[in-house]
């Protein structure tokens, strides 16, 4: 099957990218309210940040991810870093090859911005099993228990992400 990804630059693709988010609400495994949840899903498109989707074929929606720059405990001030609101892929198309290509549009994103994002962070339950896999390109930074259970915070270098897509490309073009 062909991918590919668009920058929700339209208002045509900000409404695939909530679209989906809220289809697939429940299988997001997001460890927070409703309301909390949403504001976190839809603040990269509220706050003019970055916010993708994914596309199969010609026009399927199938995955979507976004970000804001800075963080709520440096007022946001700290552009140089980035919190990943949303990583998703509906499950009949969670493969290597999406995922791996969702990486390189954020790399290859990042490579031309003006200011690029030198640190990447993001959540996950812990629940989900995903330490091996997230392990490859992010440092598990902290684990935190939360009400809906732990929640591990990972850290991701720039350079750690292009390293991994650089050396992904190398072991498929082998």
């Amino acid at each position: 099957m062909d991918y590919y990804i668009q920058t929700c630059s339209t208002e045509m693709y900000m409404e695939r990218y909530m679209t989906l988010v809220l289809e697939h609400y429940e299988q997001l495994n997001l460890p927070y309210t409703f309301p909390v949840a949403l504001s976190f899903l839809s603040s990269p498109l509220l706050l003019h940040k970055e916010a993708f989707v994914c596309f199969a074929g010609e026009d399927q929606t199938v995955g979507a991810f976004s970000y804001i720059r800075g963080t709520a405990d440096e007022q946001y001030k700290n552009t140089h870093v980035a919190q990943i609101q949303i990583a998703f892929i509906q499950e009949e198309h969670r493969c290597g090859r999406l995922f791996y290509e969702g990486l390189r549009y954020l790399a290859e994103h990042n490579a031309m911005e003006k200011e690029p994002i030198r640190e990447f962070r993001f959540w996950v339950p812990s629940r989900l099993n995903l330490q091996r896999l997230l392990g490859r390109f992010a440092a598990l930074a902290h684990t935190w228990e939360t009400e809906h259970g732990l929640l591990d915070e990972y850290h991701m270098s720039a350079a750690s992400l292009e390293s991994y897509v650089h050396r992904v490309r190398r072991t498929v073009a082998s």
